[in-house]
């Protein structure tokens, strides 16, 4: 699959696809592939899915969150971590802002930032074992957690959930999976 590289690139200096990206000119070409796994979404198929997501790892996250918003029959609760680098980083914010403003009973969301501005009230640093702990409820057979991100990102929380007690995830998840990889 090839995606045409446009104007909006966020550069991080650490990140080497984006260090990449950032010297190509608009209009050039890139091949990508993933995600990795096949997750196909049908309703109450769980009764509360916690979701972790990195940066642009909300992508698949939202369109989630927007399936089960959408659908007044669906019941499954929503609990979003997502954890960027500065506020001006989190993407689709506002979005987010309404779609909890909007369904609160069933959708929370908890930002963590690494570098957060002065009065910031959620998390600070990267997420860890202890907000999953906090924010997400206990394992149990009708809870799912769903992660996608950069990959230390992913590791870390593929080894906090198992420490919490999910099963522990495929190295390519399945639908099946308690802990859902992208």
């Amino acid at each position: 699959m090839y995606e045409t590289v446009s104007d909006e690139v966020v550069t991080y200096p650490n990140g080497a696809l984006t260090q990449h990206l950032s010297k190509m000119d608009v209009g050039d070409k890139i091949g990508v592939r993933g995600p990795k796994g096949a997750f196909t979404y049908t309703p109450n198929m769980a009764k509360e899915i916690c979701m972790v997501a990195g940066g642009t790892g909300i992508t698949p996250m939202l369109q989630i969150i927007r399936a089960i918003l959408r659908n007044p029959q669906d019941q499954t609760k929503i609990r979003l971590i997502f954890g960027n680098v500065t506020k001006d980083d989190i993407l689709l914010e506002k979005e987010l802002s309404d779609l909890v403003q909007k369904h609160g009973d069933q959708f929370t969301v908890y930002h963590v930032l690494n570098e957060p501005p002065s009065g910031w009230a959620h998390g600070i640093g990267f997420i860890t074992q202890e907000m999953l702990e906090e924010k997400f409820p206990k394992p149990a057979g009708d809870i799912k957690v769903l992660v996608c991100g950069p990959p230390p990102l992913v590791k870390a929380i593929t080894n906090a959930t198992t420490s919490l007690g999910f099963e522990a995830p495929r190295t390519v998840s399945k639908l099946t999976d308690q802990v859902f990889k992208f």
